[in-house]
């Protein structure tokens, strides 16, 4: 008996090994196309193994061969043995509808529907299986009946929301996402997910109206269930109507006795778009509700910083306007105090007198002051340390500021900071006259992972490269340097005067270009914009080929873009940057905006 039993058990397992090798084949032969060959494994593993992996390959097969009615046979078959048919019932009328017979494929998508049985699996999978051919009305009555028939309470309201959305059907699937959120509100990200994907509310403006409508609705007749406001509020800031975001964000913050911190975020939002005036009305709101509050420091700070934002984004003459705001300055320090937390606006303050109001004597104090605040964090005190640094340079104290940018340096040195500081340090020694030197620092920041001082690194290392020569005179080299230096501290008269004696002595230096790139650039940083674009339009039209041509034709589009709003005449820059110049380190910013101009979808 033993031996007849291990016997027994061999055959057995050969027997399993058949079968499973018969699978793997029909497999193989099904996902290569070979369906004869698939046929006949499927034919005879279904005739012992009825499951559905089994099942639906079958039929995919017989399919795919066109046997309608080998395929039909299998399917009725799976219908009479099956005790949920509603699935096999979906399957015969795919059949049907493939082949062209809709009536037949109709009646049997009714009898599917009508077998559906409770349960949460079941409504999923049927209205996936209509999903798949397309039959969406079919799929929205499963999920209708599904309610109707639930033992649960789960009415299937993301499922529809997404069903509709599909169908093209936006306002009803609005209203789901609607019924979905009053009940389970910590869906409120997947929704705006597929609000944006399904509506694309930024470029779609009446997508948005239709959005903001159905909302308002929703928040008068139901003004206790906040996630309406929330949506609302994201709705807004979707559209960049930071405005009427606040007024909501406002609302919720007053009913749900809030800290301000959704104010806030309003407001840095706002800054991030440059909607200077949208970001002072959301940090006012939190100034007025007290110092009691968290964020109310933070906001009377950031609310500053959005003032002189705003103030000197556009280049020109702001004394009156900066004498107003060093006076909101200073009352904030009087009434916050001088702390690591208000070491900023010491930073600012000394800023705005330094480099606005002529008060650099006030304006190095003040800085003095800040860098001996106890505990100060090491990078506060680092940043004013460079600020100093720049207003003792206005003071032509330059060997001071190089001092205390060497400081940064070493404390700083694998970071931005350090790099920073190593730049300034750099342009100290360009203007002290020794070239060399300075072209050495130069040559490590060439390498920096901050673009922007790898970019300033290269530009003036391109500069002394080009204009250097160590076996000539260096008198024009030195002369540019310190009218560079004299432009700097706002001493334009003499500046000038430097500029104009090289071209006196030395005409057609190779300096020249950079002379009048220089101009170009004191005159629009003066709000002189006119005689700006003069100096620029010269170097982009007599020295095409030189270095500075694509920095002069970058700042000419500019001028026209955001100061003449002239977009027809920016774009055509734009685009001279891109085909004339295409490898210019301008070359990503001009395209960005050019097809902005242009009216592409970005």
């Amino acid at each position: 008996m033993k031996y007849v039993f291990a016997i027994l058990l061999a055959l057995m397992s050969w027997g399993a090994v058949a079968q499973t090798t018969d699978y793997d084949l029909a497999e193989y032969y099904y996902n290569n196309g070979e369906y004869e060959q698939a046929r006949l494994y499927y034919e005879r593993l279904y005739k012992s193994d009825k499951s559905n992996r089994v099942y639906e390959k079958y039929l995919g097969t017989l399919i795919a061969l066109g046997d309608l009615e080998e395929a039909e046979k299998i399917v009725k078959k799976k219908i009479k043995t099956s005790a949920k048919s509603a699935d096999a019932h979906v399957d015969l009328g795919a059949l049907y509808k493939k082949f062209g017979e809709d009536e037949k494929a109709r009646v049997e998508f009714d009898k599917a529907l009508k077998d559906l049985e409770p349960g949460r699996s079941h409504a999923l999978r049927l209205a996936n299986a209509y999903i798949k051919l397309n039959e969406f009305d079919y799929a929205l009555e499963t999920y209708n009946k599904a309610r109707r028939i639930s033992t649960d309470g789960y009415a299937f309201h993301y499922e529809m929301a997404n069903l509709q959305g599909m169908m093209g059907n936006h306002e009803a699937m609005v209203d789901s996402f609607m019924d979905l959120l009053e009940v389970s509100p910590n869906y409120i990200q997947t929704v705006q997910n597929s609000l944006n994907r399904n509506l694309n509310i930024q470029e779609n403006k009446a997508n948005a109206e239709m959005l903001r409508t159905a909302l308002l609705k929703r928040v008068q007749r139901s003004p206790e269930i906040v996630i309406y406001n929330e949506l609302l509020i994201w709705l807004f800031l979707q559209k960049k109507d930071f405005d009427s975001a606040l007024i909501q964000a406002k609302a919720l913050d007053s009913r749900n006795g809030e800290n301000g911190y959704r104010l806030v975020d309003i407001a840095q939002l706002a800054v991030n778009n440059k909607m200077y005036r949208s970001a002072a009305k959301a940090y006012q709101a939190v100034i007025d509700k007290g110092p009691e509050f968290e964020y109310y420091e933070t906001a009377r700070i950031e609310y500053l910083q959005v003032e002189l934002a705003e103030i000197t984004e556009v280049p020109g003459n702001h004394e009156e306007q900066l004498t107003a705001l060093e006076a909101t300055y200073t009352a904030a320090l009087n009434d916050l105090g001088k702390t690591g937390s208000t070491a900023v606006l010491m930073k600012e303050l000394a800023h705005i007198k330094g480099f606005y109001l002529g008060k650099t004597d006030e304006a190095i104090d003040l800085l003095y002051d800040a860098v001996e605040i106890p505990g100060l964090y090491a990078k506060m005190k680092a940043v004013i340390k460079l600020e100093l640094g720049d207003i003792l340079l206005l003071k032509d104290e330059i060997w001071e500021a190089s001092l205390l940018y060497s400081q940064v340096e070493l404390d700083f040195k694998e970071d931005v900071l350090g790099h920073e500081a190593k730049y300034r340090n750099a342009k100290v020694s360009f203007y002290a006259g020794d070239f060399e030197w300075a072209q050495a620092q130069l040559d490590v920041l060439k390498a920096s992972t901050s673009k922007l001082i790898s970019n300033d690194a290269i530009d003036l290392s391109l500069l002394i490269t080009d204009n250097y020569n160590m076996d000539t005179t260096t008198v024009a080299m030195e002369l540019y340097a310190q009218a560079d230096l004299l432009a700097y501290q706002n001493q334009l008269v003499p500046a000038f005067a430097k500029l104009d004696s090289i071209t006196t002595l030395f005409p057609g230096h190779s300096l020249t270009d950079e002379i009048l790139m220089l101009k170009g650039d004191v005159y629009y940083n003066r709000g002189e914009f006119d005689k700006s674009r003069e100096y620029y339009e010269q170097v982009s039209d007599i020295y095409s080929d030189d270095i500075l041509a694509d920095d002069a034709l970058f700042k000419l589009a500019q001028l026209y873009d955001q100061i003449y709003k002239q977009p027809d005449m920016a774009q055509e820059l734009y685009n001279r940057i891109l085909t004339e110049y295409p490898g210019s380190l301008y070359v990503v910013e001009a395209r960005k905006r050019f097809r902005q101009l242009r009216g592409d979808e970005l």
